[in-house]
């Protein structure tokens, strides 16, 4: 069966894929860029990080482009003065949270991290100390590092099938561990490295 193809407008430019792509997707088939930290095709599609946002016209609000399905006749913007400064406030408010020592890490030349963020520190937060998880022999976990895209979760859930980590309490306090903040040693980790 042939699948049927959907045409629409990203930044004025005509794109055609098949139905049910999303909008992340489609533009990067146009060569168009949108910035992203949670995407990861196949296992981590939810959106959570909120920098990959666009604008569709109608849409009451910006929209996650990782998780948004195209439509015939869509028009989207992805550099517009409104998607610019939600994505560098989301970008801060991500900083905020987040030890910066980045000439340390060993990250430091392929942090995706690091790349978007340039010169968005503003909220930057001198006072946050490391926090290690290594009760594991395979695995040593800095979440003063984690951004809490949910990569890590959504293969150990998706892949593995194990599902011993995901985010723990809320806000400022969200942090990713194992189910009543547990150790790693503690619960059925298969030691597999994926969450790495």
């Amino acid at each position: 069966m042939e699948q049927k193809m959907v045409t629409l407008k990203i930044n004025d430019i005509p794109v055609t894929v098949p139905e049910g792509t999303t909008v992340l997707e489609a533009a990067r088939n146009a060569g168009i860029k949108i910035p992203s930290l949670c995407f990861l095709k196949g296992g981590n599609e939810t959106g959570a990080c909120r920098i990959c946002v666009v604008e569709v016209k109608g849409a009451k609000s910006l929209v996650a482009s990782c998780v948004y399905p195209v439509s015939e006749g869509m028009e989207v913007q992805t550099n517009t003065e409104r998607v610019r400064h939600s994505r560098q406030l989301t970008l801060e408010l991500i900083l905020s949270n987040h030890r910066m020592d980045c000439l340390t890490c060993a990250r430091n030349a392929h942090c995706e991290l690091r790349e978007l963020a340039a010169d968005a520190v503003r909220y930057a937060n001198d006072e946050l100390l490391p926090r290690i998880e290594d009760s594991a022999p395979h695995l040593v976990r800095d979440n003063s590092k984690c951004v809490l895209c949910r990569r890590c979760t959504a293969v150990c859930r998706k892949y593995q099938e194990v599902g011993v980590i995901g985010p723990n309490d809320r806000g400022f306090s969200t942090h990713i561990g194992c189910a009543f903040d547990r150790d790693l040693s503690e619960v059925d980790c298969v030691s597999c490295g994926q969450c790495i």
